[in-house]
């Protein structure tokens, strides 16, 4: 029933945007797309199908056999840590057997066991092969004692940490040497991973990003598979008991703060097999939960404090999520620059917004006068000017709209000359910022609406900090679905909002839409950014008049080797370019086929390689983050790739 629900409320708004014969078009066009798709054979892998997911993409075992006669340029010894306590025989027989079932062979499996009976079966398994260290403690150190007793045996070049009741894939050590050979720098490594049940079923695939600070500051997305320098372990002294609960958190934030980002390494493949069942961390009950939660929470707050970031840290959406909030150094004027033609009643309710809810005190808003035609809109802008904290200015003239004498006949005359016509949205925003006063600027779409009180503070705490340059927000349709969580590279063939359309309360792929990440753009409708790097990374680019012009502008600050920040935790409601008017003239298309050509040449190498925050698993053909499109053929499952794809 939401379903249907959600349905005729995304009808009813595009009636309401479009009318109601371009919206039966549209209707008609996806309907005839999806039959299509059927007749050919093609469907979007879901949950439902990772089955076929792997049966395509991982490997045979005709490529087992050639892995293990693979002769690698750099062989390290990897080490592979396994702290035990009251394991089942059978998960000790599963975990041996896939460690013996390595394709790569240069390992050893150390194994410190913290039970308080030694299990006499576990021998004949462990004595299977002379790679295979087994040590009983005699007393149960929890799981970061007995994690470290097992390093202590360790002898390789690298660590890798797997738990007692998962098991690796067959080729994971193989993958890891690979991407050792390809990265030669690499110090920290990890790979994406899925769920197994009791009865061997996989499920579940977690397709990560490349490393990102924010997002492992709000939840820890690496877990598993992990490899490290065995050196880096040896800096770090090990795990600490502080942390039991969240110790490896706590071991990938310390390790962050020692490995440089270019030196830590992701995998995108499925590696690791995490068991879920009757005592596994996914079924914890909710007190050993809670102490779960309250050592990732520690773990970030100490985490902050050691690299001089004063954040407050909370949970957040979901168990497993955290927030992080940063304090806002002293009170820095924020300048709002907001882009308008005509549309009085839209940019009342921007303003007013803004005006009654923001608890912060030291702003202004800069709205820039675009090519308005109507009086109404005039008018409106004497009234505004009123208020000590908006200012007009005129895009056409270059000059402050006042009260005085001369401005107002900007308000009489209905013969207005034109200096610069048409819409440049970069432009505009070029000139606002210029004519701002704020240490700090926001880029704010006229047709949105506020609904988070504290959004300066919030956002202010983010953009203070030294590595960040951008920081964008969570936007609404009106029908309560999701318009922007962010923005990934190549979707759609260029760029896209990601989480598009999902329900507003509803959570997308992994809950990412509702925790703050580290993304490649956020859409320029609602971006915070310090003024000075406009002029850093040398404008919004003019050329981009209309479209992806803020991913553009993104990806530059990116370049300049600052950190873009996605925050959940600032809501609006946006009503989507109700003033520009629809892209469907020749002169338009023309102009977005142009503005598409010239982000092709500037940023060809993201499109080919693939956006660095979004995993090549997953499809570029959709926003909600699905599995890659196959095609089936009587039976046989044959990828359909997508154009561009990502190391």
């Amino acid at each position: 029933m939401n379903i249907i629900k959600h349905r005729i409320n995304q009808i009813k708004f595009y009636i309401g945007k479009y009318g109601f014969i371009k919206t039966v078009k549209k209707c008609i066009k996806t309907v005839l797309r999806k039959i299509v798709r059927f007749l050919k054979g093609e469907k979007d892998l879901q949950y439902g199908d990772y089955g076929g997911w792997i049966k395509y993409n991982e490997p045979k075992d005709a490529d087992l056999k050639l892995q293990m006669k693979q002769n690698f340029k750099i062989s390290p010894k990897i080490s592979v840590i396994v702290p035990m306590y009251n394991t089942k025989e059978k998960f000790f027989k599963d975990l041996v057997n896939c460690m013996i079932n390595q394709t790569y062979s240069n390992w050893e499996l150390c194994l410190a066991d913290g039970s308080p009976k030694q299990n006499e079966n576990f021998k004949k398994y462990y004595e299977k092969d002379e790679r295979i260290k087994y040590k009983f403690l005699g007393k149960n150190e929890g799981i970061s004692g007995n994690t470290n007793e097992a390093i202590k045996m360790a002898t390789g070049d690298y660590i890798a940490l797997l738990d007692h009741d998962d098991i690796l894939a067959d080729y994971a050590l193989f993958e890891v040497v690979s991407y050792i050979n390809k990265y030669p720098n690499s110090k920290f490594l990890y790979s994406d991973e899925d769920k197994i049940d009791e009865n061997d079923n996989r499920y579940d695939a977690y397709f990560k990003p490349d490393f990102a600070p924010d997002t492992l500051r709000c939840q820890n997305y690496i877990c598993h598979f992990s490899i490290f320098k065995k050196e880096l372990m040896e800096k770090l002294k090990g795990f600490r008991t502080d942390y039991d609960g969240a110790q490896d958190y706590d071991i990938f934030l310390r390790m962050s703060e020692i490995v440089k980002p270019e030196n830590i390494t992701h995998i995108p493949k499925i590696l690791y097999h995490w068991r879920v069942h009757s005592e596994s961390t996914a079924k914890l009950n909710s007190n050993a939960k809670n102490y779960a939660v309250e050592s990732g929470r520690k773990a970030i707050t100490d985490h902050l404090k050691r690299i001089g970031l004063e954040g407050t840290v909370t949970e957040g959406c979901i168990e497993g999520i955290y927030r992080v909030d940063y304090k806002v150094k002293g009170e820095p004027k924020v300048s709002i620059v907001i882009p308008n033609k005509d549309g009085k009643d839209i940019l009342k309710v921007c303003i007013d917004s803004i005006l009654e809810k923001t608890t912060y005190k030291n702003y202004e808003i800069v709205v820039v006068e675009n090519n308005s035609d109507s009086e109404e809109i005039f008018e409106y802008y004497k009234e505004l000017i009123e208020n000590e904290k908006v200012r007009v200015v005129n895009y056409n003239t270059g000059k402050e709209i006042t009260n005085s004498e001369e401005s107002s006949l900007e308000y009489t005359n209905k013969n207005r000359i034109k200096v610069r016509p048409g819409f440049n949205y970069s432009a505009v925003i070029n000139f606002g910022v210029k004519k701002s006063e704020g240490e700090y600027v926001i880029q704010l779409n006229n047709d949105t609406e506020l609904i988070t009180e504290n959004w300066l503070e919030i956002l202010l705490g983010f953009v203070q900090r030294p590595d960040v340059g951008a920081v964008g927000v969570k936007l609404y349709f009106p029908d309560e679905t999701i318009q922007h969580a962010g923005i990934i590279v190549g979707i759609g063939g260029i760029a896209g909002n990601r989480f598009k359309s999902i329900p507003k309360n509803g959570h997308g792929y992994f809950a990412q839409e509702s925790m703050i990440e580290n993304l490649s753009a956020v859409t320029g409708a609602c971006l915070m950014a310090p003024k000075a790097i406009y002029e850093e990374v040398g404008w919004m680019d003019e050329e981009l008049a209309v479209a992806f012009n803020d991913v553009d502008f993104c990806l530059k600050i990116r370049e300049k080797g600052y950190l873009v920040v996605y925050n959940p935790f600032v809501e609006f409601w946006h009503y989507e370019s109700k003033t520009r008017g629809a892209e469907n003239t020749p002169a338009k298309i023309k102009r977005f086929q142009g503005e598409i050509s010239r982000f092709e040449q500037k940023w060809g190498n993201i499109l080919d390689e693939g956006d660095p925050y979004y995993n090549v698993n997953l499809s570029l053909d959709t926003e909600v983050y699905h599995m890659k499109n196959i095609k089936v053929n009587y039976g046989d499952i044959e990828i359909k790739k997508n154009k561009k794809s990502k190391k």
